[in-house]
């Protein structure tokens, strides 16, 4: 018999339940455990006893980015420090980095849970996994790995950049899984193209994850690659790692393991909630985190709950594509904008590269003004670049409500990165 990774529940009340069990618990072993959470929740006049229903979470006060700065070096520790036997971080952009505490039992179900990706995903122990993300504080590579060593395949450590090693062992090793941010799946590609190696390798599949990427670059790393399919991975430190949820095979969303924990969707503003379909700020809530629990914590991500069943059959819920940060949000002329609207805008256009970058710039009238560049298709010609960009222009106008000057430059002529790229760069 094969083994799987999925969870046994058959029904959604079947889930509910699992979840009000898990949500209990969490509640309780916080208070037990943690001061900072102790205090917390005295102050919001919540105990144990007050969680009789799933929808009592919203009497459970939020944790932020910031209270895990302000606990460091052991922000929300629940348990005996002898207990805990491994950290991560995230970067910081401001002040301390967020540093988080796993218990053994912690990284076994981490690994579960990514076992679960690659299931998901249609892996067998056959497949070699090769994982072109960042070792050390970050949760990134290990994650990949133990996921692939406990789901029982290959796991091949490479680590982000080296893209000669990369292309050596995609051959030598006949790897067929890659693993990496989207930005470096796109770099590999075209590296593999300029190359000449797609006939050498063997790769079927590719996961990204860390950044949001648009529909354009997906397509042109399916076609230099020839991979069969490609899946986007959500990744949280905080939320154990990268691991937690997995875009199905249907591509009608990304399926989150709620049997580990609660996702809200709330308005990043009134912290109301938000019922599916609409789109908002992710809060999620831990079932089973031991060393470091979360209540309600503010991802800042935003995206929304899919409502329905997926035509894939299976019972665990969906989210949205993650369309950036609620922090990342920028403001011109009063309005307010999402990388990730732009991004959508120009992947509706067949003759327009997958790599842009925004500036935004104040006049010495004091008036700010953004301008745009944008990579032309692969083999388009610059005879209709004025045309394209005034398509572009009316497009952005129309659809954001404020004006933006584009340009259209040559194909593979903005930067690549093996990490996240910078999009936005506000010289204001």
């Amino acid at each position: 018999m094969i083994k799987t990774f999925m969870p046994s529940i058959k029904s959604a009340e079947e889930l509910i339940q699992l979840q009000l069990n898990g949500l209990r618990w969490t509640v309780k072993h916080a208070f037990a455990g943690s001061p900072f959470y102790q205090k917390k929740m005295k102050e919001a006049g919540v105990q144990q006893q007050d969680i009789n229903c799933i929808e009592d979470i919203q009497k459970l006060p939020f944790t932020t980015a910031e209270d895990l700065r302000e606990g460091y070096p052991f922000p929300l520790l629940s348990v005996p420090i002898e207990q805990v036997v491994r950290i991560h971080a995230s970067s910081g952009t401001t002040g301390k980095r967020k540093v988080l505490c796993y218990t053994e039992k912690d990284l076994r179900d981490w690994s579960d849970m990514f076992a679960r990706c690659y299931e998901m995903a249609g892996l067998t122990p056959a497949d070699r996994v090769q994982v072109a993300v960042g070792y050390g504080l970050w949760t990134a590579g290990v994650g990949f790995q133990m996921g692939a060593e406990r789901f029982g395949a290959m796991a091949v450590p490479v680590g982000p950049g080296n893209l000669d090693m990369h292309c050596e062992l995609m051959v030598d090793l006949q790897t067929t899984v890659f693993c990496c941010t989207a930005s470096m799946g796109l770099l590999m590609a075209e590296e593999i193209k300029r190359r000449g190696l797609r006939e050498k390798i063997s790769l079927r599949k590719m996961i990204f994850g860390a950044e949001r990427h648009s529909q354009a670059m997906r397509r042109n790393i399916e076609g230099y690659l020839g991979v069969e399919d490609t899946f986007d991975i959500p990744g949280l430190t905080e939320l154990y790692g990268p691991g937690t949820g997995l875009e199905c095979p249907a591509h009608e969303g990304i399926h989150y393991w709620a049997d580990y924990y609660i996702l809200e969707i709330i308005d990043p503003h009134t912290l109301k909630p938000l019922p599916p379909g609409e789109e908002g700020e992710m809060v999620v809530t831990t079932l089973r985190k031991e060393a470091a629990p979360l209540i309600r914590y503010r991802t800042r991500d935003l995206t929304k709950v899919i409502p329905g069943r997926c035509s894939c059959g299976n019972i665990l819920p969906r989210h949205d594509k993650i369309l950036g940060r609620s922090d990342d949000m920028f403001i011109i002329r009063g309005v307010n904008i999402y990388p990730g609207q732009i991004d959508h805008i120009l992947s509706q256009v067949p003759q327009v590269g997958s790599e842009f970058q925004v500036f935004l710039k104040r006049k010495p009238d004091g008036k700010d003004y953004m301008a745009i560049k944008a990579e032309r298709a692969e083999g388009g010609g610059r005879k209709r670049d004025k045309a394209l960009a005034a398509h572009l222009e009316n497009l952005i106008n129309r659809q954001l409500l404020v004006s933006g000057k584009v340009e259209i430059v040559d194909f593979q002529s903005l930067p690549r990165t093996e990490r996240k790229s910078k999009r936005v760069f506000d010289e204001r």
